[in-house]
């Protein structure tokens, strides 16, 4: 007999980009089900690499603590040469932190690590995975999708608000929808393999050949556990031997050295490298994240965090609508998005291309702090700024003084998923509370002390100017004193509605 339910949400595929929308939607008090056709959870280490604003993100999403405690920093590169010498380089700039940007250098976590926090956060707030559970199709209509499923309890249907398919580059989603995935096969097909060996320091990311495509071989060790990560170039016709004594055996003909043994492999792939952008992120009450709506060569370290970051974006968005919030608010996502995709795919196209002997090097722009939305039709300024922070920017941090005397910070102010908006204490005009909406005042009279002067400098507001920050961390709208109206409406749009207070009764 064929089940039957609904929930506001159905999202498939419980990868990085659909565990990070479930958190979203669960700490907003949204219904969803999120369902994995794979029986149990991935185990291999794809995605590793954490960049500067993802880290933020994690942060808001109260994983990010966790996330440090079981991972690491990326080691030093170790370029090996053939008369067994080495020379050492950094990944990444050192560039220091600052209180506008905490956050500076790539975190390593093997992709289930990551993944596994993020479902021991989903459990904390009531919800899990359902694991072999497959999406065998779905229709959709005016009010929502009908979806069928396969799990273990048999054939369900579901009937759901919105879909969203976060179910890989091979999306089942997608491809129901007819969304074309133009692109192109890259001509780089590699390994990667999770194994344990012996015969290599781990205080190293070991790179043998660096340059030489044929011989090159990149051995590096996994924080947060006893194994190494083996990346490698192939040729095309290669047969790839993923076995243990196969990657031994490759190894040992790259490297010159005998003494590098593989003992086991938790998880391998052969791969052919692809740069692919979906023409749509939605069709109606279906939408695409991560994978399913772009793939990436792995170079810089942008995959995962591309896609954490589309699922960030989309969760409010679902959640305002899901709560009155006009429909239209959901184009803004692909609006958003699709553009962030297609340069994202450029730079790891083009560091690939790049790639030179001395080590891989990884710059400002590779830690997406730079990412904004200025051309986003949620962005608005009044009157229109030419200095200092613009709508659309990443909104700062700053570090800050409560009126109370404790020290704080602005992303602990945004924390939550709710909308802010910082104003000038000296403003004579005081804004309306609405639900959804934190207002906190700036200024020796406020609640918020700028007491060295973080945020005057992150943000640039003159006295008569407030800023409203988004649920997802950027400036939605810069205005001044005599656009407060203009504000009320904006925030109508944007779903944060004005409600007038429930009237207590007392009993005599």
């Amino acid at each position: 007999m064929t089940s039957q339910s609904t929930t506001d949400v159905l999202i498939c595929g419980a990868g990085t980009a659909g565990l990070t929308l479930a958190i979203d939607l669960a700490r907003r008090g949204v219904s969803f089900r999120l369902i994995e056709k794979g029986a149990t959870p991935f185990t291999g280490s794809r995605g590793k690499g954490i960049q500067p604003r993802t880290q933020e993100l994690f942060e808001d999403l109260g994983i990010l603590d966790k996330v440090v405690a079981r991972g690491g920093y990326y080691p030093r590169q170790r370029l090996h040469r053939d008369d067994g010498s080495y020379v050492e380089s950094d990944l990444s700039g050192r560039d220091e932190a600052s209180p506008a940007e905490p956050y500076q250098l790539p975190l390593m976590l093997p992709q289930f690590l990551t993944e596994q926090i993020m479902r021991e956060r989903l459990h904390e707030l009531g919800y899990q995975v359902q694991f072999g559970c497959e999406l065998l199709g779905f229709e959709q209509d005016a009010d929502g999708v009908t979806a069928t499923l396969s799990g273990p309890a048999g054939p369900q249907i579901v009937r759901a608000r919105y879909l969203v398919g976060a179910d890989g580059g091979r999306s089942f989603v997608r491809k129901t929808l007819g969304i074309g995935f133009p692109g192109k096969t890259l001509d780089v097909r590699a390994i990667v393999a999770d194994v344990t060996l012996t015969g290599l320091d781990r205080d190293a990311w070991h790179i043998f050949n660096d340059g030489d495509m044929p011989r090159m071989v990149a051995i590096c060790p996994l924080a947060g556990t006893d194994l190494f990560q083996i990346q490698a170039p192939i040729q095309p016709d290669e047969q790839a031997d993923l076995s243990a004594q196969g990657l031994t055996t490759l190894v040992a003909g790259r490297t010159g050295l005998a003494n590098i043994n593989v003992h086991t492999v938790s998880w391998a792939s052969d791969y052919q490298m692809s740069a692919r952008l979906a023409e749509r992120y939605r069709v109606d009450r279906v939408c695409l994240v991560g994978d399913a709506a772009h793939v990436h060569p792995p170079t810089g370290g942008q995959g995962l965090n591309t896609s954490v970051q589309d699922a960030y974006n989309l969760g409010w968005k679902l959640a305002a609508v899901l709560r009155g919030a006009p429909d239209s608010l959901l184009d803004s996502y692909e609006a958003e998005r699709r553009p962030v995709a297609e340069s994202v795919l450029g730079l790891s196209t083009r560091l690939l291309k790049d790639q030179k002997p001395g080590g891989m090097r990884r710059g400002r722009e590779t830690r997406q702090l730079d990412i904004g939305y200025m051309d986003s039709p949620l962005a608005i300024e009044l009157p229109q700024r030419k200095n200092g922070i613009r709508a659309g920017h990443r909104a700062p941090d700053a570090q800050i003084r409560g009126a109370a005397g404790q020290p704080s910070r602005l992303f602990q102010l945004f924390k939550g998923g709710h909308w802010t908006l910082l104003v000038h204490a000296e403003r004579l005009e005081k804004v309306e509370p609405r639900p959804g909406l934190h207002v906190h005042y700036i200024g020796p009279k406020g609640d918020v002390i700028d007491a060295w002067g973080n945020i005057h400098d992150a943000y640039g507001l003159a006295p008569e100017e407030s800023v409203l920050i988004r649920p997802d961390g950027y400036v939605g709208a810069i205005v001044d004193a005599d656009s407060v109206a203009e504000l009320d409406v904006y925030l109508d749009r944007m779903g944060v509605e004005q409600r007038a207070a429930a009237t207590a009764s007392v009993s005599p």
